[in-house]
């Protein structure tokens, strides 16, 4: 399916070398934010507790912030939770008070200004089950990295399937960068958007590849860098639609799911726009650094030479 057909091929080899050294310079930020800054883990990774009450009417939360402030509570997250009624308090774990006297301690703040307040559940998380989860999070994110490598080593030629693991892996550090940087929470639901965009990063790699591939028999005179061109520009509109319906999706979610899903839509948007980027600006000019040639995908037939007799 087409939206619109581009006539002429698109010279974004010509201007490889600029934009893998922006890349370069983008990913080495990233990495700097991260080794300097470090990741915001929430309550999920650091331990802490979680509590969820329902209001008879619509709960404000500044006046819960502020309540929680008054209880020496000034680091509790509060967020609506599935409806306006329902509230999501997320409290870092506190040294020397035992979670079954912190929501007491919660619940008694918010009766004194709303008798109506229930409490529907409460969860604590300690710090091993923490250091668990992040433990678990990082093997979660080496396997699937793993994964991908495995399935690009077997689908495409070597070069193909080092150019695409780069790209991905820079698509990863990004994300991680931004949140580093701005120290956004890093969550569970953060963590799966990661490796959601991890799938979605290599999907993009294999349709630009599968091209580049198809190209290579079939334009049998042309250079590398037209052959990468032509295929580029022949699934601009597929990726302008596969992307486009996307992220208006993660749009809705990031502007109108409200605080639970904001930073899990927000890592799948840079997810989805740096996807773009590395597929087409990173992944190929590394793919034509490495020497891709025809020769890689048609081996020249051996001639038996005839021998001659005495």
């Amino acid at each position: 399916m087409e939206l619109f057909k581009i006539k002429r091929d698109i010279p974004f080899m010509s201007y490889g070398r600029y934009t893998t050294a922006i890349s370069l310079v983008t990913f080495l930020f990233a990495v700097l934010f991260l080794v300097t800054r470090g990741l915001n883990f929430g309550v999920d990774f650091t331990g802490g507790t979680v509590m969820e009450v329902h209001y008879a009417q619509p709960a404000d939360l500044v006046k819960v912030r502020e309540q929680l402030a008054g209880v020496k509570l000034p680091d509790a997250l509060v967020q609506n939770f599935g409806s306006s009624h329902d509230v999501l308090i997320q409290i870092p774990l506190k040294q020397n008070v035992a979670g079954a006297k912190l929501s007491e301690q919660v619940m008694g703040a918010l009766h004194s200004q709303d008798a109506s307040v229930e409490m529907r559940r409460v969860e604590f998380v300690g710090p091993q089950v923490g250091r668990d989860l992040i433990e678990n999070g990082a093997m979660a994110l080496l396997l699937v990295s793993l994964g991908i490598v495995g399935y690009l080593w077997v689908r495409f030629e070597w070069k193909f399937g080092l150019s695409a693991i780069i790209a991905n892996l820079h698509d990863v550090v990004i994300i991680l960068g931004f949140f580093a940087f701005f120290q956004w929470e890093f969550s569970l639901s953060v963590l799966a958007a990661v490796l959601a965009v991890l799938g979605y990063s290599v999907n993009e790699s294999v349709v630009v590849f599968d091209r580049i591939r198809e190209n290579f028999r079939k334009m049998r005179r042309a250079e590398v860098t037209e052959i990468i061109d032509n295929a580029i520009t022949r699934t601009m509109s597929r990726t302008i639609i596969t992307h486009g319906c996307t992220q208006m999706m993660v749009g809705a979610m990031l502007f109108l799911g409200g605080e639970t899903l904001h930073y899990f839509a927000m890592a799948l948007t840079i997810g989805i726009l740096f996807s773009i980027y590395s597929s087409v600006l990173v992944a190929s000019p590394i793919l034509m650094w490495l020497g891709v040639s025809r020769e890689d995908f048609i081996k020249p037939e051996k001639v038996e030479s005839e021998e001659v007799l005495p």
